[in-house]
């Protein structure tokens, strides 16, 4: 199987795709998506919906996992976070992918073993799982966790464990 997994944000939307099952993974890319200060939130979200979309056009995933809503102090934030998650979700419905989110504890229990993990320890643990040769950026680091998550619940014996809710 080869998934999406985003970590959606306005200016730094990390993805990743991966392949395989819950018993191996391989790292195919991954990105952060870096979206300009000056550009309005508008451009921002169609940015990160074009690139995701060119994304999917060139890896051709079977599955799409996200990360799911996190509680934050700021409306702002969130209404923010939730456009861009917004924007990536649109990528994937409108490729016809089914959509899973994963809870962002969730996912850090299942890559570090702590679901209050920081990004320091998810981005390190990230590396290490995969062999990767460098740590990958934080948010880049992210959606690699979503995506070793997502592979983890494609075993029926931890998909509950891990929340795997399609949307």
């Amino acid at each position: 199987m080869r998934v999406l997994s985003i970590d959606p944000a306005i200016r730094n939307t990390g993805y990743a795709v991966v392949e395989g099952d819950f018993r191996e993974a391989r790292v195919i890319a991954y990105e952060v998506i870096q979206i300009p200060q000056r550009l309005p939130q508008s451009a921002a979200l169609a940015a990160v919906r074009a690139h995701l979309a060119n994304v999917i056009k060139t890896h051709e995933p079977d599955e799409v996992a996200v990360e799911g809503i996190i509680y934050v102090q700021s409306h702002r934030t969130a209404i923010s976070m939730g456009a861009a998650r917004a924007a990536a979700l649109i990528a994937a419905a409108d490729a016809g992918l089914p959509i899973y989110e994963y809870a962002p504890k969730k996912v850090k229990q299942a890559v570090v073993g702590r679901g209050n993990a920081d990004k320091a320890q998810v981005a390190f643990m990230i590396r290490a799982l995969l062999g990767l040769a460098e740590t990958p950026p934080h948010d880049a680091a992210d959606a690699l966790a979503i995506g070793l998550a997502h592979l983890q619940a494609s075993d029926p014996l931890k998909a509950k464990a891990l929340g795997r809710t399609p949307i």
